[in-house]
């Protein structure tokens, strides 16, 4: 592997305007592609194999058209200091607005709240519903103005007036400014750890070039593989990320060539099949949490997994090619000027920030040990009480309109009008269906907890009813999904009564059932990802105690992560430091996803530590020698990698949208207790602790195993020649 890489990074100096010209043309090609792609419709979210997916299916089969995704407005009305919007002339200005609203042109329907005696027992609020033709997506500027426009003349009568549903959209997600702001911290930390602004600037450059690749080809590939304007944030997130930091070990392990002599093409070379074979293998771990994700079942969530695993090997791509094709033109701009001669012996043992860490921790390797994992643990115990839901607009800030219009529902109608359950008979069959579904509507509504149930509604074929239920308890109340349990648990009773059968759906009973199937998915996913890197981690550090280390590690790092999420986003403390208004359950994904990123940037971080140690260890030092060796090379680098880690993930805790303010906090706080409690703390005291017991490899299992050169041992046998050294003086004055 690391003679590969050699050539590869040889070839790529020696050819630098080749290389260059390949990738600028591969980035004008995709580019080209993507302005040209039809833009994909978003599909929507589907989870295959649970209950409420399977009654929304029957529902869009038996009613066809009627479950069609058009965008809706619930516009809701709340008359003024306790007077009632049946007054005269509340009612008029509500109908007046009503009718404005169903003039649009993109307007299907606007619903009367007084005929659709959508008006609240005390009288001071009703809510009118708006249904749109067209999807939220593709829902005009104008269509939006006119419903903005129809709001704010409400308002002047003195009524409050506010909008929830999926025409408020306004298509959130990250926008630019997180992305600058961890790319300005990013440089920042770049320019500390390297003291050069080529040097720093050069990870910045091909990583944005990374980054456009892969979005490209995604924006590119989005009609033919259907994915969604969703896909790529990830892919935006962790190719910005690694591609920093796969370009950064790079560069600096060509820093410390040029400052042992090296000559600028030689220097290069050596970089690649050292630091290049840690990138690769890095890269893998990643690839393989992010493609794993599709053991979970959501297609979501598999096509983002595997649209941020391409970005990856981008990234990777980019890390062995255009990195060392642009060191090829700057050989000696990304150096300091002190390092632009032979470095004196001396120099080289001399000790640093990384040695004397190491030294701490190998004088005292069991406390070290002890505090850091009872630390960890204690992190992770409010994850016992993780509640998993998917919020919606009660977590909004209440300076939206959505949380108003939320909280103005819940107040005049209770809280669990804002997630009614939809019930879909399957009477096809039975000889009469409508007493069928009556029987039904009767038993459930008689369920402890409901507060009211909807006239049925069937279809043409009259073989099917949907009715809606709403709960006493709020959407993502423990409660609503007790209810939920009991109302499916009473089905073989009334479905042997009754001789038809029914299913339960809606947002509420979705987001219940998607918590489910992901809690059980979580665990056959670890089981999945972590036993496939463990096997890659013995293959490139060929020991059994070492892999098993570092999966031990990421848990009791990710484990933590989810308990300071907990802490903050579920039961509120420094919620308002964050800008978290409302508290509730952890989104359902946020293990997956804290599982499957974290676990592959944490493999990053294990890999490039260790294959410095193994490096030394391998090279004929002792235990202790090979740790503090690692660390005197990789420890500035792992920080200065890790500080950029949290600085593109933190930059998210600043978006308004509470889910991706979510994830940019768990990511961040992730890295930041693996990178440097697990990684820069325990592993060096756990290595202490076991010495040569660490690189202990069965007999038997070292036959097996592949052999890759991940440590470069070929290189240096060879790298040493006198005889290279004066065409590669040459080729540097060239």
């Amino acid at each position: 592997m690391a003679t590969f890489l050699y050539r590869v990074g040889r070839l790529a100096f020696r050819r630098r305007w080749y290389v260059a010209l390949v990738w600028a043309a591969v980035l004008a090609a995709v580019g080209l592609g993507a302005l040209k792609a039809p833009g994909a419709a978003d599909e929507g979210f589907s989870m295959p194999g649970i209950e409420s997916q399977k009654a929304f299916d029957l529902m869009e089969e038996r009613f066809p058209g009627a479950t069609a995704d058009g965008a809706t407005a619930r516009v809701v009305f709340v008359a003024p200091n306790g007077q009632k919007v049946t007054a005269a002339d509340h009612k008029k200005a509500v109908e007046d607005t009503v009718a404005g609203l169903a003039d649009g042109s993109q307007v299907a329907s606007a619903v009367n709240p007084f005929q659709a005696k959508a008006v609240s027992k005390d009288g001071t609020t009703a809510y009118a519903t708006v249904t749109y033709k067209v999807a939220a997506d593709d829902l005009t500027d104008a269509s939006k103005e006119q419903l903005e426009h129809a709001l704010q003349e409400a308002r002047d009568t003195g009524l409050t007036v506010d909008a929830g549903g999926s025409a408020m959209a306004d298509g959130g997600g990250a926008g630019g400014t997180a992305e600058l702001i961890g790319v300005a911290i990013a440089a920042v930390v770049l320019l500390v750890t390297f003291g050069s602004l080529a040097a720093a600037g050069l990870p910045l450059l091909t990583a944005l070039i990374g980054v456009g690749v892969s979005m490209a080809t995604i924006l590119a590939l989005s009609d033919a593989l259907g994915l969604s304007t969703t896909t790529g944030t990830l892919a935006m997130m962790l190719g910005l990320a690694v591609g920093i930091d796969y370009a950064l070990f790079v560069v600096s392990r060509y820093r410390e060539e040029r400052a042992n002599g090296r000559a600028p093409q030689e220097a290069t070379a050596l970089a690649v099949g050292t630091a290049g074979s840690a990138v690769v293998f890095a890269g893998l771990t990643v690839v393989i949490a992010l493609a794993g994700l599709a053991v979970v079942g959501i297609p979501m969530l598999t096509k983002m997994g595997l649209a941020a695993a391409g970005a990856v090997v981008v990234a990777v791509l980019i890390a062995l090619t255009l990195v060392p094709a642009f060191l090829g033109f700057w050989p000696n701009a990304v150096l300091r000027r002190k390092d632009r001669g032979p470095r004196r012996a001396e120099e080289e043992a001399k000790d640093n920030g990384g040695t004397r860490w190491a030294r701490f921790v190998l004088r005292r390797p069991l406390p070290v040990l002890i505090l850091g994992v009872v630390g960890l643990g204690a992190l992770a115990l409010p994850m016992t009480s993780l509640q998993l839901g998917m919020p919606g607009d009660e977590a909004k800030p209440t300076s939206t309109t959505e949380r108003r219009a939320y909280d103005a529902l819940a107040e005049g109608f209770g809280p669990g009008f804002n997630g009614p359950l939809t019930v879909v008979v399957d009477a096809k069959g039975d000889d009469d269906a409508k007493a069928a579904a009556a029987t039904i509507s009767k038993d459930i509504g008689a369920t402890k907890g409901i507060v009211s149930v909807s006239p049925a509604r069937f279809n043409e074929a009259g073989d099917t009813a949907v009715f809606s239920v709403v709960p006493s308890t709020a959407p993502t109340d423990e409660k609503t999904k007790d209810l939920v349990t009991a109302i499916r648990g009473e089905r073989p009773g009334i479905e042997s009564e009754t001789g038809a059968t029914y299913e339960v759906t809606g947002t509420t009973a979705l987001n219940i059932d998607i918590s489910e199937k992901v809690q059980s998915a979580l665990v056959p996913y670890l089981i999945v990802v972590v036993g496939l890197a463990i096997v890659l981690l013995l293959v490139v550090f060929r020991s059994l105690l070492v892999p098993l280390k570092a999966a031990l590690g990421f848990l009791l790092s990710v484990l933590a992560s989810l308990g300071a999420v907990v802490v903050v986003f579920q039961e509120g403390h420094g919620a308002a430091l964050l800008g978290v208004e409302t508290t509730g359950p952890i989104m359902s994904l946020m293990p997956i996803f804290l599982v499957g990123i974290v676990f592959g940037l944490a493999m990053d971080y294990e890999v490039f530590l260790l294959s410095r140690m193994r490096e030394a260890y391998v090279h004929g030092e002792t235990s202790h020698q090979a740790v503090t060796s690692g660390f005197r090379h990789s420890a500035r680098v792992v920080v200065a990698a890790a500080l950029i880690m949290i600085a593109v993930f933190a930059g998210f805790i600043g978006e308004s949208d509470s889910m991706i303010k979510m994830i940019g906090f768990g990511l961040a706080s992730a890295v930041l207790l693996d990178a440097f409690v697990v990684r820069m703390a325990i592993v060096p005291a756990v290595l202490a602790l076991l010495g040569d017991r660490a690189w202990w490899l069965p007999t038997w299992l070292d036959r097996i195993l592949p052999r890759v050169d991940v440590e470069g041992e070929a290189l240096t046998r060879g790298a040493d020649s006198p005889e290279t050294a004066p065409a590669e003086q040459e080729a540097a004055r060239v």
